[in-house]
């Protein structure tokens, strides 16, 4: 399980990063606020 939430949480800061490079500033900085609720390292929801 602990694997699986890093990888959905590197997707989500990467595609986050992404939208704001393309211009997609407020959906970036959702996606990377996702990525670090949901990433192991941060408050993981599934804990």
């Amino acid at each position: 399980m602990y694997l699986i939430a890093l990888i959905i949480a590197i997707v989500l800061v990467v595609a986050g990063i992404v939208q704001i490079v393309r211009g997609g500033l407020l959906i970036g900085i959702v996606l990377i606020v996702l990525g670090l609720i949901i990433g192991p390292g941060g408050y993981s929801i599934l804990r």
